[in-house]
């Protein structure tokens, strides 16, 4: 019998995502793959109880893959909030938009089509919370665009903030982008941070002030 570790408890000891999640999990690693891609019922149910917490009017996702964190995202989401979702995968939008439209929340997302960078230069709103989870290349650009955008006192959250623990040793220049981002996080006086060794790492900002 394999020897239960420590992530498998914290698995096991949170609540478990509703059914549609769970099929969705199923589908995607029947029909899409890649299914490691998926943020997972720890950092789902962490970005539902985060987006609780701050109710936000308009979250941004960079991103999307097949949907399961946009869909942890809008379960939190205030009735008249909105999550718009950049993605550049055309199969995962029809993928993720299959379930969206069976789901009673999912009328809160909204996926958007191209690069990211390209789709945030367009928004003219202010932003209540930000998740990251895209191309790691990018990640230091995303969060570097989206900072201005975020109110005072409003999320960012980082996923694969740790990117396996390449980070320590950076080689890759998806490795160097992620830990220049973190340093970056670090020394930015606009945000206070907390990074987390949660599955793949998670880094969780807050917006105190702007220039």
């Amino acid at each position: 019998m394999q020897q239960q570790t420590l992530e498998d408890y914290c698995f096991e000891t949170t609540q478990a995502e509703p059914e549609l999640l769970l099929e969705l999990i199923d589908k995607t690693q029947s029909d899409m793959g890649y299914p490691n891609k998926l943020s997972g019922r720890t950092i789902g149910r962490t970005l539902k109880l985060l987006t609780g917490l701050c109710k936000p009017s308009l979250a941004l996702e960079i991103g999307m893959f097949t949907g399961y964190s946009a869909l942890s995202i809008a379960e939190a989401l205030p009735e008249n909030g909105r999550l718009i979702c950049c993605e550049t995968n055309p199969k995962a939008i029809k993928f993720a938009q299959s379930f969206f439209d069976r789901s009673p929340v999912g009328h809160k997302i909204k996926p958007v089509f191209g690069p990211a960078l390209d789709t945030i230069a367009t928004i003219d709103e202010t932003l209540d919370f930000v998740f990251i989870d895209a191309d790691k290349r990018n990640y230091l650009n995303y969060y570097e665009a989206v900072v201005p955008l975020v109110k005072v006192g409003g999320l960012i959250v980082v996923d694969n903030s740790l990117w396996q623990g390449r980070i320590l040793e950076p080689n890759e220049a998806s490795d160097k982008a992620v830990a220049q981002m973190n340093q970056r996080i670090l020394t930015d006086d606009r945000v206070e941070n907390v990074h987390l060794n949660i599955r793949d790492g998670l880094n969780i900002i807050t917006k105190i002030k702007d220039y």
